[in-house]
């Protein structure tokens, strides 16, 4: 084997190892029977067995479950009409609007979450609306999932093309049936794929749930933080592993979609 080869072999290696070690750490430890601390004490399912008597587990994991449902049924609908209005139309602000599409991905959540605040308190200044908790919440999941759900779906929608539209009309579909009928089962799996990402985007998000939370509407990830100040538990490492593996199925059926988008 030529040297370079062996050489970008053992980097690639020791680059996956550098990023997954710890979290395969946080999956092993959650099987730590040792109440505290990094010593292995021996194999026990307890901690997984006592987060189901926790009721502030289950609390959280409640608002973040409705959270993550109902920011995603939102986004998913502004979202997928917005990726379809930007592959489907021609207006002069479109540019524009394709450049702002991408600020939500690209600011840092905290910017995002301090504009967040900053805004509600403004509102509430003249209306007395938007105290924190669940509905601000709520609104800042779906500000930063509409983008990443449009992109998908703008994407979908031009890889389909204008012909397909086209020849629905040529065929005798009206607009409103061309895009029932042909436009939208086309671009169904780029919508379902987006609307899982947004869902795990939603499921995992700390920094913006953080700034815009309020009494009883804190998230899992919150929680997680919260209590990791006191010290990391065995219990703590079980939610995080539970987290891991349903956000690890979220992406790859997220994954598996595009695929599908990309071979048909």
């Amino acid at each position: 084997m030529k040297p370079g080869r062996v050489f970008f072999s053992a980097w690639a290696i020791a680059v996956i190892l550098f990023m997954y070690v710890p979290i395969l750490v946080v999956a092993l430890f959650s099987f730590n029977s040792a109440n505290f601390g990094s010593v292995w004490r021996g194999f026990t399912l307890q901690w997984y067995g006592s987060l189901l008597s926790n009721e502030k587990v289950l609390s959280c994991l409640s608002n973040s479950m409705l959270l993550a449902v109902t920011s995603t049924a939102i986004s998913t609908v502004v979202g997928s009409l917005l990726g379809l209005a930007l592959a489907r139309f021609t207006f002069k602000l479109k540019p524009a609007v394709e450049l702002l599409m991408f600020v939500p991905v690209i600011v840092p959540d905290v910017v995002l979450a301090i504009g967040l605040v900053s805004f509600y308190a403004l509102i509430r200044s003249f209306t007395g609306l938007l105290d924190l908790g669940f509905g601000a919440m709520l609104l800042g999941h779906v500000t930063f999932q509409i983008p990443f759900i449009a992109i998908v779906v703008r994407a979908r929608a031009l890889k389909i093309g204008r012909f397909v539209e086209e020849a629905a009309v040529d065929l005798g579909a009206t607009p409103f049936q061309a895009l029932r009928y042909v436009i939208l089962p086309l671009t169904a799996p780029g919508v379902v794929a987006g609307a899982l990402l947004g869902f795990t985007l939603s499921l995992d998000d700390f920094v913006v749930s953080f700034f815009t939370s309020g009494p009883g509407s804190m998230t899992l990830p919150v929680f997680i933080y919260s209590s990791v100040k006191r010290g990391i538990t065995p219990e703590i490492n079980a939610v995080s592993t539970i987290m891991l593996v349903f956000s690890i199925l979220l992406t790859l059926t997220s994954l598996r979609f595009q695929r599908g988008t990309d071979k048909s």
